[in-house]
């Protein structure tokens, strides 16, 4: 039996990268998957046929969680699916950097609705059908602990849902509900390859700070999350769990 038969699950942001990796990981869990996505619908539909191919249960919709109805439409699209809801994996999320005299009120409210109130208002939504047993996992960034130039934003971001997530761990402990925090470093993914990260001299850089000595992977994450989503998990509540190869 594997460890999350039976358990519905809803990933935002799964249309490609760590996002995708969570979604392929809690499948093969034995968990039914929403994939949420909120413009692409055809990377999230190539999840959702990797899934079934290999014999498990998936479903594409769309959403943007930084807005109120559709955070809730997504939850309920779970529900009725499904039958039920017992894991949201809070992924969705943006970044960018700028030095502190190019921040912007753009470059600012961009990155905190989607990273931030995207947490809330799905978390709002999920923890009206979640049960006990039931697991939020929101992924934040070792980037809170590395203080980097530049990252004042992504980092308060980041910061932020780390607070969020404790305070969830104790207001929904008498419900029997956890909530934890997984803290990626360097991953590559499309994102990187595409923004010319992957194989440049940064990349060769991130390698050189991870004591582990590669760069981190989709399933990197996607394994922890599985644990925390799963009944293995039953005593972990109120944790961030650094997933960075030994980053800090």
């Amino acid at each position: 039996m594997s460890k999350l038969d039976g358990k519905v699950a809803v990933v935002t942001g799964a249309s490609k990268g760590i996002g995708a990796g969570i979604a392929r990981a809690l499948a093969r869990e034995g968990a039914a998957v929403v994939v949420n996505y909120a413009s692409s619908r055809e990377g999230a539909e190539a999840v959702v046929a990797a899934i079934t191919a290999a014999g498990g249960r998936a479903v594409a919709v769309q959403g943007d969680v930084t807005v109120a109805a559709q955070a809730d439409a997504l939850i309920e699209a779970a529900v009725r699916e499904f039958g039920r809801l017992d894991v949201l994996v809070n992924n969705s999320g943006v970044y960018a950097f700028a030095p502190i005299e190019e921040v912007t009120e753009e470059h600012y409210r961009r990155q905190f609705d989607v990273n931030v109130l995207g947490v809330l208002l799905a978390s709002r939504a999920a923890a009206k059908h979640l049960t006990e047993g039931g697991s939020i996992v929101t992924i934040s960034s070792a980037i809170t602990d590395l203080l980097m130039p530049g990252s004042a934003v992504y980092s308060a971001t980041k910061g932020a849902v780390n607070a969020i997530s404790g305070v969830l761990a104790n207001e929904l402990a008498p419900r029997r509900i956890r909530a934890n925090v997984v803290s990626p470093g360097y991953v590559t993914t499309e994102g990187t390859h595409s923004a010319g990260i992957a194989g440049s001299e940064m990349e060769a850089g991130f390698v050189a700070d991870t004591p582990l000595g590669r760069v981190g992977r989709p399933d990197d994450i996607a394994d922890v999350v599985a644990f925390l989503a799963s009944d293995d998990a039953r005593w972990v509540t109120g944790e961030v769990i650094n997933a960075s190869g030994g980053v800090r």
